[in-house]
């Protein structure tokens, strides 16, 4: 998947616990790891060197070979080997679906047909959705983490892949205690994740569901030679962005207060908000008069607040500005606005 709709890290970034955990698989088969470790440039030494990182490509280049190699695509995490294609059979059962909700909902339901091991469902309440997973037999801990993490990002790769959107994610949640290489699940899902949590889960915004899927059957073929960069590397664009950013600049407006500030909440570096916006003919100035406008509308109709008030309540420094700035966006100043009751 060599698109530039994917993020791509610099740097090593990728945890040696996940390379350690395929070499488990290669032992649990009784295969020798080496020519493996080799195509990935992996020395032994880097392999057992506490905190070691690798890159994307590495990672990559590894989890291809091994999963051919062992002719089992979730490396020996399960009673039974899911041989090479399968992961490929369940993109393509998903992808007729008229939306990505129902794409999901295939997606959990073939999985049952590839493992017993661990259920996927997804749960709609309160406008989030929720990709959980349930472990209906114990996994081998030195699987474990590594089988849940990939479980999910794989799910979410696709689910971006298929609606050609990233689909930011509000929250993650993992059944097993903080791990060395914390850090790492902030590139991977979201800065918001939890430990020691019931079950492995991603949420996001129930409106992803609702979006076509806009690849095919061809699309489908080139993206399978190279499917892995779907499991490490984030999504570019947001289909929904310039909706987030008009809630958070409604929601949090103490918060985003400027670029990187709201950058941050959003998960994303101020040059990818700046440059996605700029895709969707947006920038975060034109979002943030539009916000402006609709709470100072809402603020003169449904208050007898203080034109001052209401300035600085929108954002603005002084009722001077506000002023002008109000007198651009309807023609009227404040007080005219309420007193003609507009």
């Amino acid at each position: 998947m060599t698109s530039p709709a994917f993020l791509k890290p610099a740097r090593a970034v990728t945890p040696m616990a996940f390379v350690r955990a395929i070499v488990k698989g290669y032992e649990r088969y009784g295969v020798d790891a080496a020519e493996a470790l080799k195509a990935a440039q992996i020395t032994p030494r880097e392999l057992v060197r506490p905190g070691a990182r690798v890159t994307a490509a590495q990672f990559e280049a590894l989890s291809e070979h091994a999963m051919q190699e062992l002719d089992d695509e979730a490396l020996g995490w399960f009673s039974r080997r899911l041989p090479w294609g399968s992961y490929g059979m369940l993109c393509r059962a998903s992808l007729s679906s008229p939306d990505l909700g129902v794409a999901i909902k295939r997606w959990c339901r073939h999985h049952r047909l590839l493992t017993e091991d661990i259920g996927l469902a997804l749960e709609v309440a309160g406008g989030v959705a929720t990709l959980r997973i349930t472990e209906n037999h114990a996994l081998e801990e030195a699987f474990r983490e590594f089988c849940l993490v990939t479980s999910l990002r794989f799910m979410h790769g696709y689910m971006c892949w298929a609606i050609d959107s990233r689909i930011s994610l509000r929250n993650a949640t993992f059944p097993f205690a903080e791990p060395p290489h914390r850090d790492a699940y902030a590139p991977m899902f979201t800065p918001e994740v939890r430990f020691d949590a019931p079950q492995a889960t991603i949420s996001f915004d129930e409106r992803y569901l609702a979006l076509p899927l806009q690849r095919d059957e061809r699309a489908l073929r080139a993206m399978l030679k190279r499917a892995l960069p779907l499991t490490i590397l984030q999504y570019r664009r947001d289909r929904l962005l310039g909706q987030r950013v008009r809630e958070l600049l409604r929601s949090r407006a103490g918060e985003a207060t400027t670029a990187e500030a709201l950058a941050t909440l959003l998960n994303v570096s101020g040059r990818t908000l700046h440059r996605q916006l700029h895709e969707e003919g947006t920038s975060l100035q034109v979002l943030k008069n539009e916000v402006r406008h609709e709470m100072a509308v809402e603020q003169l109709r449904r208050t007898n607040r203080p034109i001052k008030q209401v300035a600085l309540a929108v954002g603005f420094r002084n009722e001077k500005s506000f002023s002008r700035a109000f007198l651009q966006w309807t023609g009227h100043a404040p007080r005219d606005f309420r007193a003609l009751g507009l």
